[in-house]
């Protein structure tokens, strides 16, 4: 089962499990290998938003990945 497929609290956790990997996309600047519905679901958790064609880490997300960073230790 893949992440899209999943619904509800499921998938926001798939989401929050996966935010980690999805940032470091970013980063590397492959954003086109992060599935478009991932895509519209952070942006509808207000994760990561659209800022001039491209996507950014909002404050929120920021937040996210600083709690699942400290959960790894």
């Amino acid at each position: 089962m893949t992440i899209s497929m999943l619904k509800g609290p499921l998938r926001r956790e798939a989401l929050r499990d996966a935010l980690l990997a999805t940032v470091d996309l970013l980063h590397r600047r492959r954003a086109s290998e992060i599935q478009e519905d991932d895509i519209d679901d952070y942006v509808a958790l207000k994760w990561l938003a659209w800022n001039g064609g491209g996507l950014r880490l909002t404050a929120s997300g920021d937040t996210v990945c600083r709690q699942l960073m400290a959960q790894l230790g």
